[in-house]
């Protein structure tokens, strides 16, 4: 069935981030009202070919580069020019990414899938089989050499990147960073996973080289995390928080360089330090 609804862009007025609300705050032992924003969670449905395989609860931004994203990472299709097409379709209930791909695709996406809402904290829901879990990705030696002054540089920067959740306080971010520690582009979604997704997106409409610089994300490194990256062939990712075992093993196992507990004062390199440049970073275990 052809999805319905009105066709909308991404930058849509239509398409609010956030919301107001009224809370009661208390400070000091008394209780006042206050307006506050209050992030927006939607449902989004990943449509193939007239074929919902997902639906993801998301923020409703960037949405064209959510799908986009997502259909690289999740190797649904394995190159940019294989996206035909993609419509924004809202309504009453939420939003629709329509996309067209080629008939075989579409047939081979047919076998693996999804068929349960996408929670905003879950990178694999939907899926039905421990086969699907694990991705065939590629192999990504070489690349670039990163100071850690630019990974500094970039945590420092990215505040400033996220006014959505200087609004909200509960939004995550994923971002691009060049090799000297500016942030290119980034992106917003109350769900990690998404954001990162966006990124993808984003950078692949943009045709930003991921051999020339890093992402860096707010949030924990996860097994999901850590594949998408490499199936979006980024050699170099830094995240917030600690990984997990298996994004360990994955960065291991591709070539990842993983940094993770980054601060603007530190970093933990976990795996693959030779990528990495800087005072100490020689004696990196």
């Amino acid at each position: 069935m052809k999805p319905s609804g009105k066709s909308v862009s991404t930058a849509a007025s239509g398409m609010e981030p956030s919301t107001r609300a009224r809370a009661m705050r208390l400070r000091d032992g008394a209780m006042s009202p206050e307006h506050v924003e209050i992030a927006a969670e939607v449902p989004v449905a990943l449509v193939y070919n007239s074929i919902s395989h997902v639906v993801m609860m998301a923020t409703p931004l960037d949405l064209a580069d959510f799908g986009l994203g997502f259909s690289l990472s999740d190797r649904i299709i394995e190159e940019p020019g294989e996206m035909q097409a993609v419509e924004i379709i809202a309504d009453a209930r939420g939003y629709q990414v329509a996309m067209r791909i080629p008939p075989a695709r579409s047939f081979a996406l047919r076998g693996r899938r999804r068929n349960i809402t996408g929670l905003t904290g879950c990178g694999l829901c939907g899926v039905e089989t421990l086969d699907q879990v694990h991705l065939s990705l590629p192999s990504i030696a070489g690349g670039p050499t990163v100071d850690v002054a630019a990974i500094h540089g970039a945590l420092a920067a990215l505040p400033a990147l996220q006014p959505l959740n200087r609004a909200t306080g509960a939004i995550h971010a994923a971002a691009w960073s060049n090799l000297v520690g500016g942030i290119v582009i980034a992106r917003e979604d109350v769900g990690r996973h998404n954001a990162l997704d966006k990124l993808i997106g984003a950078m692949t409409r943009l045709k930003i080289d991921p051999a020339d610089g890093f992402a860096v994300i707010t949030s924990r490194c996860s097994f999901e995390m850590a594949q998408k990256a490499v199936a979006a062939r980024i050699r170099v990712l830094v995240a917030i928080s600690a990984p997990t075992s298996l994004a360990l093993a994955v960065a291991e196992r591709t070539g990842l360089t993983l940094v993770a507990l980054a601060r603007t004062d530190s970093v933990t390199v976990y795996a693959n330090p030779e990528r990495l440049s800087g005072t100490g970073l020689g004696a990196a275990p």
